[in-house]
Order: C-alpha cells, then sequence, then structure tokens
C-alpha cells in the first residue's frame, strides 16, 4: 500500500511539473504574439496617418505585392529554418514579418471604417481567448483536427483565388463564414499542440525560446486571419 502510495504521489508531481511547465511556455507564447500582435498595429496606424507612406506602398503595385512576398518568405523561412537559427535571427524575422504584414494590413483602413474594424477586433480577441482557454483545459484530444482544417484551409485559398476571377458574392460570404470555423478550429488545434509540446519541456532555453517564437508565428496566424475573416462579415464599408 505504501508503495502504491509513492507511486501515485510521483505521478501526481510529475503532472503538476508537466502543467507547470506548458503554463510557462504558453506564456512566453503569448507574450510574443501579443507583441507581434502590437508591431503589426503600430505599423498599420502609421500608414493610416502618413500620407506619404500611403502613396508609396499603395501607389505601386510593384511596392505592394513586393511587401506580401517578402512577408510570405519570412514566415516560410521562420517556420523552416528557426532550429538553425540563434534566438536573436528568430526574433528579428519574428517581427520584421509582424512590421511588414502590418504595413500591408494597412489597406483595411481604406475598406472599412475605424469603428467597425475596432469592434470586430474585440469580438476576435474575445472568440480567440475563449477558444484557446477551452483548447488548454479540454480533456479530449484534437490531434485529428489538425489535417481537417489544413485541408479546409487550402480549400479557402483556393476559393478566393477563383473568386478573384469570379466575383462571386455568394463564394465569398462563403468562404468568410468557412474561415471563421476553419480558424477557430486551428486555434483550438494549435493551443492544445504548443501545450502539449510545452509539457514535454526543452533540452535547453535557446530551443524553448526559439519554439516560443515559432508558437507565437502560428497563433499570431491564426488570430489575424480570423480577425480577416470576420471583419469581411461585420465590416462596415
Amino acid at each position: 500500500m505504501a508503495r502504491e502510495g509513492l507511486g501515485n504521489l510521483s505521478e501526481t508531481h510529475a503532472r503538476s511539473l508537466a502543467q507547470e511547465r506548458a503554463a510557462t511556455f504558453l506564456r512566453q507564447v503569448y507574450w510574443w504574439m501579443t507583441v507581434g500582435l502590437a508591431v503589426t498595429g503600430c505599423a498599420a496606424w502609421a500608414v493610416v496617418v502618413s500620407p506619404g507612406l500611403q502613396r508609396f506602398i499603395f501607389g505601386s503595385q510593384l511596392v505592394f505585392f513586393g511587401l506580401i512576398i517578402v512577408t510570405l518568405g519570412l514566415v516560410f523561412t521562420l517556420s523552416a529554418r528557426v532550429e538553425k537559427m540563434s534566438v536573436q535571427g528568430a526574433t528579428v524575422t519574428f517581427l520584421v514579418y509582424a512590421l511588414l504584414n502590418g504595413l500591408t494590413l494597412s489597406s483595411i483602413f481604406l475598406v472599412y471604417t475605424a469603428g467597425s474594424i475596432t469592434g470586430v477586433f474585440f469580438i476576435t480577441a474575445g472568440t480567440f481567448a475563449v477558444t484557446s482557454l477551452w483548447a488548454y483545459t479540454t480533456k479530449r484530444s484534437l490531434a485529428s483536427w489538425g489535417s481537417f482544417f489544413f485541408m479546409g484551409l487550402i480549400g479557402i485559398i483556393i476559393a478566393s483565388v477563383v473568386n478573384m476571377f469570379l466575383q462571386s458574392s455568394a463564394l465569398h460570404w462563403a468562404i468568410s463564414y468557412i474561415g471563421v470555423l476553419v480558424f477557430v478550429g486551428l486555434t483550438a488545434y494549435d493551443t492544445q499542440k504548443l501545450t502539449l509540446l510545452g509539457a514535454q519541456g526543452f533540452g535547453d532555453e535557446a530551443t524553448a525560446a526559439k519554439s516560443s517564437i515559432l508558437g507565437a508565428l502560428r497563433l499570431y496566424l491564426d488570430f489575424i486571419n480570423l480577425f480577416l475573416m470576420l471583419l469581411r462579415i461585420f465590416g462596415r464599408r
């Protein structure tokens, strides 16, 4: 009986340590995600209040689409090469990406009212927070969700490209509503995946730091895309 009691105590202690590691890791992830969103917001606002920046970015398709290509390149670089980067390199890459993304995302202020953008941002933040909290606390495994919602993401990308030529209002709304479901699902999946990753622990502080930045990038992308989908539904032009 005593040996069984010690075994149960040891198992409880191990679970407690795993939960503590996961919580510490997620705090780092959400910190970097928040920093990234703040950099994006500041960059977007700088464009809004600067006619010169507006002319530079939106006055030339070469500049605008060049910025988009560079931001995509930074995402792929950080995702594929983060293990070979230094912590400082990964941090700078993430922050530069957030900055450039803010420059291009400033275009939403040319389409939607500032009030509706603010309102949708808070709707997105609330939805994201509730989804992340549920994914963090649920005992249900969400491992099977990844491939399902990834296929949904691919479908959204293809449908969006097709609709650039069709200009179908029905397809536009379908993409928007399905997109909300997809990015809510990806938020839950990524949150639980990062929770499990953090619970396992890391070999050294540098690996933990780079993993937190990569995790922040994933949740940042989930948040931004969820925001854009909700903006298409609730934004006032």
